[in-house]
């Protein structure tokens, strides 16, 4: 094991032999005349764990010393002892004051020299041991963490892959709407307006929670989800209920848990209120404005360009042009204007999300769009 080691500064060449004789048997120890010297090798690798600092040298004294070593991070944290013949309490207070973490009067007594070496030298270790073991415990929880924000990921995902499998032809329609609403809130974070309500901790949660948009279609009938063409009004009524399955399934998983999952919230306001349009005549609570969650207005735009630019069992897929013009002109009425004027900036994005989680290589041009869900 490496002994410790101890830098001892006094401008006595008398004393540093005393000195450094009396630490040698249990102690590595490097000798500096004066604080010029002291300072360079302090910084010297392997730096020592110990100075034994004299106040009273010609030039640069001990307390300039300690000032310089304190200054400087590299040394900031070696512990000082000061050697002195001064013996009054106000040199002692300045010493401490200075940072120092002992003070020993000379002449020396060897006794007393080494146990406060000792203790200094164990209290370093021991701050050094609780500081590894802060460091590993930081890391472990990190580690846990990011394994337990990974599996709520996958059981995210899984449960909205659940949703897909009762509507097949959504395809990556999870990974587009989830881009899309974290391009359109990155893009509102910079308008003042949008800047108190979205931070990086919102982004974070909005696209964490988007994929459970459409969680309540596992509770419609497969003859409504899955009819290939215009649904009757009884239908519409019956598939427009999936938003509200979608929040109470999210709002009795929150039940659940001990403490509020902020996720689940966000998640149980786009299952809900996505639907909503801006004018008021959406579903299922026929919210108006700003009435309507943050998050909903932004998965709003997401959720219907995503569904005009793909196939679904009622149409063939529009193109992206095409698509951004249908938005475009619902500003003020389906959609937040200020959303649309968001997504009017990030076009270009939306159409690489597009592509590069398109279910087919290319998109057929159409002319009329059947009700969406």
């Amino acid at each position: 094991m490496t002994r410790p080691l101890i830098l001892i500064v006094d401008d006595h060449p008398e004393n540093l032999t005393i000195i450094g004789e009396l630490l040698q048997p249990t102690y590595a120890v490097r000798a500096a005349n004066s604080g010029e010297r002291a300072l360079r090798l302090a910084e010297m690798l392997p730096q020592p764990d110990l100075v034994l600092l004299d106040v009273m040298m010609p030039g640069m004294d001990g307390y300039e010393v300690l000032a310089r070593l304190r200054g400087s991070a590299a040394t900031a944290a070696i512990p000082v002892i000061f050697l002195t013949a001064l013996n009054s309490s106000e040199d002692e207070e300045r010493g401490l004051m200075l940072g120092a973490m002992d003070y020993i009067t000379k002449p020396i007594r060897p006794s007393i020299l080494m146990a406060r070496v000792r203790t200094q030298i164990e209290l370093k270790q021991a701050r050094a041991l609780m500081r590894d073991r802060n460091d590993w415990l930081e890391a472990e929880v990190a580690r846990r963490l990011a394994e337990t924000l990974r599996i709520q990921d996958v059981t995210i995902h899984a449960l909205a892959r659940l949703a897909e499998t009762r509507d097949p032809e959504t395809g990556n329609h999870l990974l587009r709407t989830q881009a899309y609403v974290r391009v359109l809130g990155r893009r509102l974070q910079d308008e003042p307006r949008f800047a108190a309500q979205i931070d990086d901790e919102f982004l974070a949660l909005l696209a964490k929670s988007a994929p459970l948009h459409d969680i309540g279609k596992v509770g419609i009938p497969d003859n409504v989800l899955l009819k290939p063409g215009k649904l009757s009004p009884d239908e519409w009524t019956v598939m427009k209920t999936h938003a509200q399955i979608g929040a109470d399934a999210i709002s009795r998983a929150e039940r659940d848990v001990a403490q509020p999952v902020p996720f689940l919230q966000i998640a149980k306001q786009i299952a809900r209120s996505h639907h909503e349009r801006w004018d008021g005549s959406g579903y299922p609570d026929g919210l108006a404005g700003e009435a309507i969650p943050l998050p909903a207005r932004l998965m709003a735009l997401a959720d219907v360009y995503d569904a005009l630019i793909s196939r679904r069992v009622y149409k063939p897929p529009f193109s992206l042009e095409r698509a951004c013009s249908m938005i475009l002109a619902e500003r003020g009425r389906h959609f937040d204007p200020a959303v649309v004027d968001a997504f009017a900036d990030c076009v270009a994005e939306f159409q690489v999300i597009a592509q590069r989680y398109a279910d087919e290589p290319a998109h057929e041009p159409a002319d009329d769009l059947a009700n969406d869900p």
